[in-house]
């Protein structure tokens, strides 16, 4: 059995990573506890009474351990992500692995020098399971072929309980580094592309002017030989929706269109997981919630065999990629206040 332990319990995808591998088959020998949010710290006890907390280096040293999995703050994931492959590690971390482009070239050679799996968890589409429906449909050709996708991320801001990493662009990247590496991901993955340009980007602070460093929403247009695609991310999710966000995905194919209501069919059906599939043989809905999740079983395969099924090592990197590039060369909007 695969043994692995979690560092960095400063955001709450910590939950899902550590969940979903024990699901698949991983044994947590425990975690570190330090952390910059001990609201974190304590839903993770909560969640996993049975885990013990052990010193950070203690894990790191152990050559027992063959996985280490990081929600750490962005701006520490690459360091925590070297020194674990370098003892011999796998690595799984939370989106965005990396915050620059000098840690991108800095993960990216101690790839290549140590032979280590470095995976970004990218929870929008390995954590909901109408993404895997939307995969399977695609790869059976339901729709033809893949040329155009919207991915629209809003989020909750929940201002009062984020810890003070978050509003501090050095830290998390900037909102195109942040959240939409999940829509860069999901453009990349679903029209088959392994390359992308960004044709525009653009991010503002409309909402939040005592940190006027902060942005609350961001778009990006992007495109690869065949297809094109659109994002737009925000932290404007009002608190009565009954979600963090209305996550929502289209995928415009030669043969008809899908989307994915991940998160809630506003006003509609009950629950998760939505896809509705328009074609040339009709038009459905498919209630995708109990389509079992692949990403972390495929993970520890990748671990065991040396493979690279549940993202390739190439994608990974080209995704952050992206989003650094999105994020550097973003338009910053006037805010509508200021005018």
């Amino acid at each position: 059995m695969l043994r692995f332990a979690a560092i960095g319990l400063d955001h709450r995808h910590i939950y899902h990573m550590v969940a979903e591998l024990i699901a698949a088959g991983a044994d947590c020998v425990g975690y570190c506890p330090l952390t910059s949010d001990p609201r974190v710290l304590e839903g993770f006890r909560e969640r996993f009474p049975e885990l013990r907390p052990l010193e950070r280096q203690r894990l790191l040293d152990d050559p027992h351990i063959d996985i280490i999995c990081c929600a750490a703050i962005p701006r520490d994931r690459a360091g925590i992500a070297i020194q674990a492959m370098r003892n011999g590690k796998d690595v799984m971390v939370d989106k965005p692995g990396l915050t620059t482009p000098e840690q991108l070239t800095d993960v990216e050679d101690c790839v290549a020098r140590t032979g280590r799996i470095f995976s970004i968890c990218f929870s929008e589409r390995f954590v909901v399971r109408a993404s895997e429906i939307a995969a399977k449909l695609v790869a059976e050709g339901a729709i033809g072929e893949v040329v155009n996708t919207v991915g629209l991320g809003p989020h909750r801001l929940n201002r009062a309980i984020r810890p003070d990493w978050f509003f501090d662009r050095s830290a998390h990247g900037g909102i195109l580094v942040d959240i939409a590496s999940h829509q860069i991901d999901q453009f990349l993955f679903y029209t088959g592309a392994t390359e992308a340009q960004i044709v525009a980007s653009s991010t503002a602070n409309h909402a939040v002017p005592d940190v006027p460093g902060f942005s609350d929403f961001g778009e990006i247009l992007l495109r690869s030989a065949n297809a094109t695609g659109y994002i737009r991310v925000d932290w404007f999710t009002p608190d009565s929706l009954p979600s963090w966000g209305d996550g929502r995905l289209t995928l415009l194919g030669t043969k008809g269109f899908i989307e994915l209501r991940k998160y809630l069919d506003i006003a509609g059906r009950a629950g998760a997981d939505h896809v509705f599939l328009s074609n040339h043989e009709g038009t459905r809905h498919i209630d995708a919630s109990t389509e079992p999740l692949t990403y972390f079983s495929r993970f520890l395969a990748d671990v065991r065999e040396r493979t690279q099924t549940a993202a390739s090592q190439a994608h990974v990197f080209a995704v952050t990629r992206l989003s650094l590039e999105a994020e550097a060369s973003a338009v910053r909007l006037t805010p509508a206040t200021s005018l």
